[in-house]
């Protein structure tokens, strides 16, 4: 069994120096053609940063600048009454209202003045038929708030409220 000659130390050496600038200019090409591409992706998304921001400004020059007018809020008279008593209560519970209506200018809150006992009047009347338990909650109070404004604005009929706003509720 003939062995095979060694290569000589030269004769290696320079077979591998023939394969590592090839894998170096391949890894070039590629962290190259990388930064090509982050570039022209980042210049791509600036200019089309650059035109929305222009195209958003042309809209709002092109819109006609409202004036605000103030919002009114008008007191409605504390109230309190005395709930219907849950099932199986038979004491009574009391609760304490104050709130107020919010208007959307002053000319609405002279429509309104005139008519706040009907709207009282159709407050208490929803009111008086409540039990503590709809007051508990914060879904109860949203739901009371709700109803009042609809309440409200057909006892105010055609003007018209925004929003009713509690000040204060306590249910004893």
């Amino acid at each position: 069994m003939a062995k095979k000659p060694k290569k000589a130390p030269e004769a290696e050496g320079e077979g591998g120096e023939a394969a590592a600038p090839k894998s170096k200019k391949k890894l070039i090409v590629i962290v190259m053609g990388a930064v090509v591409l982050l570039a022209a992706g980042g210049g791509g998304a600036f200019v089309m940063k650059k035109r929305a921001a222009a195209h958003a400004e042309t809209e709002a020059s092109a819109q006609p600048v409202e004036e605000k007018k103030a919002v009114v809020f008008l007191d409605v008279r504390e109230m309190m009454l005395n709930l219907t008593p849950d099932a199986g209560q038979d004491r009574a519970k009391f609760a304490k209202l104050r709130i107020a209506l919010e208007l959307k200018d002053a000319k609405v809150e002279g429509e309104v003045k005139p008519l706040m006992p009907r709207v009282e009047d159709a407050l208490q009347v929803y009111m008086r038929e409540l039990r503590p338990s709809d007051l508990s909650s914060s879904l109860g109070l949203y739901r009371l708030r709700e109803e009042l404004l609809r309440r409200v604005n057909v006892a105010i009929y055609p003007a018209k409220v925004e929003a009713v706003l509690f000040k204060d509720v306590i249910v004893q």
